[in-house]
């Protein structure tokens, strides 16, 4: 993926900062509710994006139906959507999933301080990871992340998670955390990051 479209992923992906915004605002029984809506939404929309052959049936009898100017809009969604998109979410479930499942169980389970700190270092970090390691990485490992791209993860989650948690919780989070990120642990990045920070801040902070 071109650093344009790396650019444009990362935009899109902050849109997940609406989450522990939500909870600041509104509390976390709005949030949970809400959270768990769009999820909802993402699943049930997911077959449009990745059965091609369904997604054609549906534009077709679209145009039956709609302006020309509104299929044309409806198009470059389609196109923006398969720019962004890594090469195995043309196949797979998509990454907006993965996050919004892991925000609802860190919203359910964890305390405010944790949840919110964890899915803003997951959003955050990972941007900041991807960004800086495609533009300015030059210490590359075999898995193709750079040493300067988890460097960005590690000091931005750092930032983040101190005004919530002790600087020890911070730097035990945000580490753990850069390590999801490197790996990719499974099912997803966007699943498993938010809830290894969480778990790790969980532990230490019982242990510490």
């Amino acid at each position: 993926m071109t650093i344009k479209a790396e650019l444009k992923r990362k935009a899109l992906h902050m849109g997940g900062l609406l989450v522990p915004l939500s909870y600041l605002l509104f509390g976390r029984d709005i949030t949970l509710a809400l959270t768990g809506f769009i999820f909802f939404s993402f699943v049930a929309l997911e077959p449009f994006r990745i059965i091609e052959s369904f997604r054609d049936r549906i534009k077709h009898r679209l145009r039956l139906y709609v302006k020309p100017d509104v299929m044309e809009s409806v198009e470059r969604i389609e196109r923006f959507a398969d720019e962004i998109a890594r090469e195995h979410e043309h196949h797979r479930v998509a990454a907006h999933i993965y996050f919004a499942a892991a925000a609802f169980i860190n919203l359910y389970f964890f305390s405010p301080a944790t949840a919110v700190g964890a899915i803003t270092v997951a959003t955050v970090g990972d941007a900041m990871a991807a960004i800086v390691g495609k533009s300015l990485g030059r210490h590359r490992f075999k898995n193709g992340k750079s040493l300067e791209g988890s460097l960005a993860y590690f000091v931005s989650g750092v930032l983040i998670l101190w005004p919530f948690l002790s600087l020890p919780l911070a730097i035990v989070g945000s580490f753990v955390g850069m390590v999801a990120e490197f790996y990719d642990f499974p099912p997803d990045d966007n699943f498993s990051n938010q809830l290894t920070v969480s778990l790790a801040v969980y532990i230490a902070s019982a242990l510490l």
